[in-house]
């Protein structure tokens, strides 16, 4: 008998949660939140939710839920628990697999400044006032009242800690997937001149940088940090495949 952990958090692992659902299967599957959100969408999984403990709680669990198969389907930015999960993968000789979705690349008309991380987002921002919508979560806040003559726009998905640390802040409590009618109409509204975001890629948050292209607005964009070796797919195709390999699910889907 096989189990797999699905380490979760994004569009695709949602994707992912729905087809080992479906899928006829030796195995079974538990789907883990780290708890970052409020209301985390419900999955057709058995679900946990909260952090592991370290390298160590991880190959605990692994051992005491005799988990034969762990997918990485967290956030890029999420370096800390890839780095855990191959850790703890390697010492306990569990297979490893990273959902992995490509960063977004810059198109004709983008006017994008890359930058290593936070502290160089928060160094690109002008020193004359502006109005900022700063796209990236609500863990991260705090390092922009490095420059508080800003108006900061938020979107989130909860009310977020960090933010009494901005003194001039306007929040849009929202979920993706969001759009590029929708977003080009809120950075009208907002009358947004930079836009600060994460290199996530994906399609449930990218309508922000079709909407800047549009308007011709600056987006500072932070790179993904560095992640472990792992082996890798690119869709939620190619982990099925990786899974049926090993002789985990099958790829027949059971009748509905």
């Amino acid at each position: 008998m096989t189990r797999i952990l699905l380490l979760g958090g994004t569009t695709e692992a949602s994707q992912l949660a729905r087809a080992l659902a479906d899928a006829a299967a030796d195995a079974d599957a538990v789907f883990s939140y780290a708890g970052r959100t409020d209301n985390p969408v419900a999955q057709p999984l058995p679900t946990r939710i909260g952090g592991f403990g370290g390298v160590d709680g991880l190959i605990g669990y692994i051992r005491d839920q005799a988990i034969t198969h762990i997918v990485d389907a967290t956030h890029p930015f999420a370096a800390q628990m890839s780095h855990n999960a191959a850790a703890a993968c390697a010492q306990t000789g569990t297979a490893l697999i990273a959902l992995e979705r490509p960063a977004w690349q810059a198109q004709a008309g983008d006017d994008w400044t890359h930058v290593p991380d936070l502290e160089g987002a928060v160094a690109a921002l002008p020193d004359d006032p502006s109005r900022v919508f700063l796209a990236i979560g609500k863990q991260n806040l705090a390092a922009f009242a490095a420059k508080p003559q800003h108006h900061y726009l938020l979107r989130l998905v909860d009310p977020g800690a960090g933010i009494s640390a901005l003194p001039h802040t306007s929040t849009v409590i929202a979920r993706g997937p969001f759009d590029v009618a929708g977003d080009t109409a809120l950075l009208r509204d907002h009358a947004i001149t930079h836009i600060v975001a994460k290199n996530a890629g994906g399609t449930g948050a990218e309508a922000k940088l079709e909407a800047a292209r549009h308007l011709r607005l600056p987006v500072i964009l932070i790179d993904r940090p560095a992640l472990p070796p792992r082996e890798t797919a690119a869709s939620v195709a190619q982990v099925m495949a990786w899974l049926a390999h090993s002789g985990t699910v099958s790829t027949t889907e059971r009748g509905v």
